[in-house]
């Protein structure tokens, strides 16, 4: 089904839900390509990068979170999940592997919809309740993060990471030094319209953290101040947790 709207890849094994959602999303303005399985997702992947993911986690030659990592290690893509289990779990799992949202099966199509909306506008460009990059590159210490091309550096490395996670750093490092309280965090990093629990946060910082070579219990970069949220230390250390 081709239209000139974003491009969905939905990788559902079940032709009861993905060719209804493919003919529902094509009404939508968007794009869909549909993958059964783990090997036909990354072949549709490799072959042309759409613009968002509607992945399914129990297919018949593997499992989705797999897809996940192997996208998420080549590509900041968007990822919504759909499970069948909605568990904090299965659903704090999901994020920590490189998903950006999730919808429990069964969904409506007013739902799949506006999720997806949500996570391309929040992917493509800042809007309201989101952190806008712009300006002078930020520097704090050996880091340095350039706002228009979407760059960070520690040293002489850049850093490969996802648009929400450069997204949070930015934040974090635009007020190095300044306690920034979790509301705050998921008010200008994702939307004031998010809802549900903080934890996607922690789960992000934790992934952060991964890939700045920071101990949660000995921060040289990322420091948390309990029961507040997160400052940005500059690799100066000390942990006020």
């Amino acid at each position: 089904m081709s239209t000139s709207g974003p491009r969905i890849l939905v990788v559902e094994d079940e032709r009861a839900i993905s060719e209804p959602l493919a003919k529902l999303l094509a009404r939508e303005g968007f794009a869909a390509t549909v993958a059964g399985t783990v090997a036909d997702a990354l072949a549709e992947f490799s072959a042309s990068v759409p613009d968002l993911i509607l992945l399914d986690l129990n297919l018949p030659d593997g499992d989705g979170r797999d897809v996940a990592r192997e996208i998420r290690s080549r590509s900041g893509v968007p990822i919504i999940m759909l499970t069948a289990r909605g568990t904090e779990t299965d659903r704090i799992v999901g994020l920590e592997i490189g998903a950006d949202d999730y919808v429990v099966k069964p969904f409506s199509s007013a739902e799949v919809v506006a999720r997806i909306r949500a996570v391309l506008r929040r992917s493509e460009a800042p809007g309201e309740g989101q952190v806008e990059p712009a300006g002078d590159p930020v520097v704090v210490g050996a880091m340095r993060i350039d706002p228009t091309p979407h760059r960070a550096f520690l040293g002489d490395q850049e850093l490969d990471l996802s648009l929400k996670e450069f997204d949070l750093l930015y934040e974090l490092a635009r007020n190095a030094g300044n306690v920034v309280s979790r509301d705050e965090i998921m008010t200008r990093v994702w939307d004031e319209n998010w809802f549900g629990s903080t934890k996607t946060l922690d789960v992000h910082i934790g992934w952060l953290r991964r890939k700045l070579g920071d101990d949660a219990n000995d921060p040289h970069w990322i420091e948390t101040v309990r029961g507040v949220g997160f400052r940005f230390a500059g690799g100066a250390g000390s942990a006020d947790s």
